[in-house]
């Protein structure tokens, strides 16, 4: 379907839908993607919307065009510091 996991951070912007363009972009920690059909290339996606600290601040459901979302690097987590 989409090769995204539980798990994953999506990047959703303009590409996916006017709705979500310039400062209404979002961060997405991925929850799960509804398995029913939809229109052709476009998904439901639930998951939580991260803050500039990575800390999760809303949990949403976005419908999306799936070419338009991009999946970014995860990122990197080093020992807690004392």
């Amino acid at each position: 379907m989409t090769g995204w996991r539980p798990g994953d951070l999506l990047l959703i912007g303009a590409a996916c839908s006017v709705q979500f363009a310039g400062e209404r972009a979002l961060l997405l920690r991925l929850v799960s993607i509804d398995p029913r059909p939809t229109y052709q290339g476009w998904v439901w996606l639930t998951g939580y919307v991260l803050d500039g600290k990575g800390l999760a601040v809303d949990r949403r459901e976005v419908f999306v065009q799936q070419a338009g979302v991009r999946l970014l690097p995860a990122p990197q987590v080093g020992p807690a510091r004392r």
